[in-house]
């Protein structure tokens, strides 16, 4: 008797910050059938070094993957927290380079609310907040962090994470991988981080896009 064939399956854990990214990536995975477990971290409580311990504490989760998307605006406020982003970003390393579940380490910077502005094609730059509350008409950040259907009104009427992804520059974060579609199968062999890029705004979360779309 043949044993039973074993399901492979695309699954992928998330931890991030902020409403905003949680609501986002929530729809996002609803609307396009991805199968996400989303962990959502308070940065609050404890800033770069809580959000490691966080997942220090679910290091045995299996998927295919462990994506954790952070802003990079917190250091750049907070001196005292560069050192423990250098942490996280060595702990990640560390996974990838014991063959461990692929950490990919996504840095939004200044934050996940400029990456928002990028997918529409009219921003260019302009201050975050101010293009949010007054051009974009929503009159509060904390509104449109709070915003339920942010993917849908990123993500129509002529805006798109197409566009937000076309626009992508500086990198703090590059995560050298490769996908073995066959075995079902994600490694990555590098990461780079670039602290030249520090005053730069961009992002690495195409990464992001790239993997949970093979």
């Amino acid at each position: 008797m043949s044993r039973p064939r074993r399901e492979l399956r695309k699954k992928y854990v998330v931890f991030c910050e902020g409403d905003t990214e949680y609501n986002y990536i929530n729809a996002m995975r609803l609307r396009q059938g991805v199968e996400l477990a989303l962990k959502p971290v308070n940065m609050q409580g404890g800033g770069y070094a809580g959000f490691l311990e966080c997942i220090k504490k679910e290091a045995g989760n299996n998927c295919l993957a462990k994506f954790i998307i952070i802003d990079f605006d917190r250091a750049r406020k907070h001196p005292g927290e560069l050192p423990k982003l250098k942490e996280l970003i060595a702990y990640c390393k560390l996974q990838n380079n014991q063959k461990k579940i692929p950490h990919f380490l996504i840095l939004d910077n200044p934050d996940f609310e400029y990456v928002a502005c990028l997918h529409i094609e009219a921003y260019h730059g302009q201050d975050v907040r101010k293009y949010i509350e007054q051009t974009l008409g929503l009159g509060d950040m904390e509104k449109f962090k709070a915003k339920g259907d942010v993917y849908d009104f990123l993500n129509t009427k002529g805006n798109s994470f197409v566009c937000m992804l076309s626009r992508l520059k500086k990198k703090i974060v590059v995560n050298h991988y490769q996908i073995n579609k066959s075995g079902f199968e994600i490694k990555i062999s590098d990461t780079e981080v670039f602290w030249e890029h520090e005053n730069e705004n961009g992002s690495n979360i195409n990464e992001f896009f790239e993997v949970i779309d093979w």
